[in-house]
Order: C-alpha cells, then structure tokens, then sequence
C-alpha cells in the first residue's frame, strides 16, 4: 500500500499539496456549510413547520409548479428540437441559433422581460390588448419558467434525435408504416431517455430557481422564495433551513435519477445510432411542417420579445404610461458602477475558482490513484442537488460560526461551489478523453505527474476549461439565490439592484441595468469565443 502511494504521489509535495488543498476547499465550502444547516433548527421549528398552513401550501405550491412548469419545457423544447433536427423546416439554423442565445442571456432577463410584457401595465397586456389583468401568480411563473428552462430540453432532446440513425426512419416506411405511425411508435420511444432526461433536470432547475418566482411569483409563494422570506422577514434561520431540506430531499432523488438516466441515454444513443450518420430522417408531411414552423417561429418571438422588452424599457421615460423616447436610464447607469464592477468581478473570481477546482479535482480523479478519488467525485457533485437559496443560507450560517464575515470572499466562494458541479463535468470528460498512454510517455521521459499536468493535459482541455468558464462567468453575473443572503452595503450586486428596481416599479432603471449587463455578458462570450476559433485554427485543428 505504501509503495502504491508513492507511485500514485510520486514522492512530489506539488501532488500531495494539490490533494490537500481540494479536500481543505471540499471541507470548508461544502461540507461544513451543510453540517451547519442540519445542526441549526430545532425540534420546535420542525413542529411549527408542520403546523404552518402558509407553508404547506408553499410546498404544495412548489410541487405543482414544479410539476407544470417542467412539463410545458420539457414539451416545448422536445417539439422544437424535433422541428428543427427532424422536420426539415425552413429558417432552421436561425431557429437553432434561438435557444443558444436565450441560454447566454443572464437568468433575470426573463422574469423581468415577462413584467414589462405581460405585467399589469405590461406592452401585451395593457398597450395591445388594453386588458386589466394580472398574470402574477401560478400562471405567469408557469411562463415564465417554461420560456427561461426550454433550451435545457432543446439542447438535451436535440442531440438525442441527431444520434437517431435516418436509415431506421427509412426501412420502416419500405414497410408500409405511416409518418404518424413513424412519429409515435419508433422516434418517441427512442428518444424518450433524451425526454426523461431533460425532464428529471429541469425539475432539478425549476424547484430550485429563486429569480423568476420572486419576480413573477406575486402571492403564489414557493419553498425557494419563503427560504429567503423566513430569514430577511422573520430572522428564523432553523425555519429557513428545515424548509431548505424540505426542498433538496427531491432535488437529491431527481439528481440522482438524471445521473442515471444520462448514462442510459448514452448506451441507447450508442446502440441506435452513430456520429456522422443522416440524422434527418425522411421529414413530414407540408401541413405538419407548416405548424411546425410556425411553433418555433412563436416561440422565437417569445425570446425575442424578451430582449425587445429590455431595450424599449431602457429608453421610455414610464413604462406603460408615458412612452415618450428617452436616454435618462441609459444615462443613469452611472450611480450603479458599483452594483456593475461587483457582478462582473465576484463573477469572474467565482468561475475562476470553480474551473481551477475543477481542473485539479478532475485530474486527481480521472489521472491518478489517490485516496479517497470516489469521495472527491460525490461530493464535488453534492452542489448540482442544493437549492441556491439553501446554499447561500449554509454559507451564511457557517460564516457565523467561524465569525467571518468578508462578504466579498463568501460570494466568491458560494458562486464558486454552485457552478463547481457543471465544471467539473465538463472538465472530467475533457480528461476522460486523453488517452492515458501519454502520461506514461511522459513519465518515461521523466516528467513528474504535476509537469505532465501543467505541460500536456491543460492544453489539451483548454475548450473544455474555456467552456467552464464561459458558463459560470455567465450565471454569476446574474445570480441572486446562492449570493442574497450575503450581500452587504459594501458590495452590491446588479442582479440584487434590479431585483429592488423592479419590486419598486423602477422599471426603465431595472431594463437599462439588465441590457448593459446582457450587452456586457455578449460581447465577453463572443471575444472569448472568437480568441477560441482563433487558437484553434493556429493549432490546425
């Protein structure tokens, strides 16, 4: 055994340092948070929970929402992905373009693109229709979350279908099978690991989402947003945390469900199809392909409207009562430089310390023999399973423990652990894709693992550690659940800023500061973006 470690370590403090600094980070971002969590309410917050009928029907209300919204995206997304792989519809590579772009825009966008389109003074509502109605509640979250969650089960059911070979299409139509028949007896059970799949994590997702139903939600309250009201209203941290495990004892269930769907879906993928094979298959009949377009075509304007929204709201003086052309919005920006300088900065440092825990997590798992690697692997993934709601409350609980109160640090460090999961997915499978005959080759060479690490494997994962950061710089510009409880008056965030502005009824203020941070998350996608294709080619890739 001691011989087998020295191999594993290489008799090199660099490795054992590496080691101990993952697990020192696993311990006191992870681990210890959620200990504090378990250990903060009492039997007493659990009896009044129970008796609680606010919160019962805030459960409740989580279930059904839950329920609704993950089935209308999952259907939404499943049906677009099919026109658009499947049915040969006009326009397709623009409607392709839809989701991946709706998928870069920061999270607040849709619920507040939904209050300005859809709000009691809102431009469909009001200026269209001149209804007098209020689409807060049950119904507009069910909006709200099925438009701000469809791409998930696009992007997941679209690759589903492409692996689908077109030549079984193709012999069961020499056999007489029709094309609906076709639809409902071969491609929808072949792709329904793709359906499960999605669906197993967006409900993950929408269970666990603060943004939209803090804006939209209205009186239809839901466990991740009474997390939040128990605390900041009541200052009850054991009736915040029994909620918050209410709520992760299913996020763990699903978790670990779609864990075990995606490794079906793969092995189905595999058995029926194959990478370059025609996944078109033979296409539908023209009045199919006539709706077909003309869903995807609602629904890009659905995504579309969302960005009109932002920008018209920046620049008319009242929403929904005086339309009349104006920069004043714009021009105010100024007074929230620092809500602006904290988001892009805290997002920053959040996804580069996930992609650099990633990276070494990754390798120490996937590359070398250490202890403990299995326990590296679970618990690492632990944050895909937690509410942010319930992760910022953790963090705040075990920062009053230790008496440490750096806020700046501790929003660092709580972005970090919630997109650490999705980084290091990312990054094992770039590691899992290096053939292990050239750490050996480099180890007869003399190198030792953490030069073979720096020297070799890095640049060779350098999309996957540019698409871990691109990710995470994305979400943490726009996070609110996993950072509200963290927020000081020494460093305010712009998605907290908008959320006020628009609680307020600040509108104009709240779309100018949603466009220039939208704005500022595109043109750093596509500068990152563009330095990638740019090193590609220079390699001869």
């Amino acid at each position: 055994m001691v011989r087998k470690r020295e191999i594993m370590f290489d008799n090199s403090p660099t490795l054992t340092l590496i080691w101990a600094l993952v697990w020192v980070f696993l311990a006191l971002c992870i681990l210890f948070p959620l200990f504090c969590v378990l250990q903060s309410p009492t039997l007493s917050d659990l009896f009044a929970v129970l008796r609680s009928p606010v919160l019962k029907q805030a459960a409740r209300n989580t279930i059904l929402e839950g329920l609704a919204s993950t089935f209308c995206a999952v259907l939404v997304g499943y049906v677009y992905a099919y026109a658009t792989v499947k049915a040969n519809i006009p326009l397709r590579r623009f409607f392709r373009l839809v989701p991946l772009i709706h998928l870069i825009t920061p999270p607040f966008v849709g619920g507040l693109s939904f209050i300005l389109l859809l709000g009691r003074n809102g431009f469909i509502t009001k200026t269209i229709l001149n209804l007098d109605v209020s689409l807060y509640g049950f119904w507009g979250l069910l909006i709200a979350q099925t438009l701000c969650f469809f791409p998930v089960s696009y992007l997941i059911c679209s690759q589903t279908l492409e692996g689908l070979d077109s030549n079984l299409e193709q012999a069961a139509t020499s056999l007489g099978t029709k094309r609906s028949a076709l639809f409902f007896k071969l491609i929808l059970p072949l792709s329904s690991p793709g359906i499960i799949s999605s669906a197993l994590f967006i409900a993950v997702s929408v269970m666990s989402d603060f943004g939209n139903p803090m804006l939209v939600g209205g009186r239809f309250r839901v466990l991740a947003v009474e997390i939040y009201t128990q605390l900041t209203g009541w200052t009850n941290g054991g009736f915040s945390a029994i909620l918050g495990l209410l709520l992760v004892l299913p996020s763990i269930a699903l978790f670990i469900a779609q864990a075990k769907m995606a490794k079906k879906n793969m092995e189905k993928t595999a058995n029926t199809g194959m990478k370059g094979q025609n996944s078109e298959g033979i296409g539908v009949k023209k009045p199919v392909k006539v709706a077909l377009t003309l869903f995807c075509t609602l629904v890009s304007l659905c995504v579309l409207a969302q960005f009109a929204s932002i920008v018209a709201g920046s620049l008319q003086k009242i929403w929904g009562v005086d339309t009349t052309f104006t920069l004043r919005h714009i021009q105010g920006l100024g007074k929230y430089a620092k809500e602006i300088a904290n988001s892009l900065i805290l997002a920053l440092q959040g996804a580069l310390v996930a992609t650099l825990v990633a990276i070494l997590a990754s390798f120490l798992v996937y590359r070398t023999e250490c202890p403990l690697k299995k326990a590296i692997d679970s618990i690492i993934q632990i944050p895909a399973a937690i509410p942010g709601t319930l992760l910022g409350l953790a963090f705040t609980l075990a920062s009053s423990k230790l008496r440490f109160h750096n806020s700046r640090l501790l929003m660092t460090l709580a972005m970090a652990v919630m997109f650490l999961p999705f980084s290091y997915r990312i990054l094992s499978s770039a590691f899992m894709q290096i053939k292990l005959s050239l750490d050996e080759g480099a180890r007869s060479l003399g190198a030792s693992r953490t030069k073979t690490l720096f020297c070799i494997l890095l640049p060779m994962v350098g999309s996957g550690i540019s698409s871990s950061l691109i990710y995470d710089f994305i979400r943490g510009v726009g996070t609110m659940s996993a950072v509200i409880f963290l927020v000081s008056f020494d460093t305010p965030l712009a998605s907290i800023r908008i959320l006020n502005l628009a609680e307020q009824g600040f509108w104009g203020a709240a779309a100018a500061l949603a466009l220039l941070l939208t704005l500022i998350t595109f043109a750093l996608v596509c500068i990152t973006l563009g330095l990638r294709s740019i090193m590609q080619k220079r390699k001869g890739l």
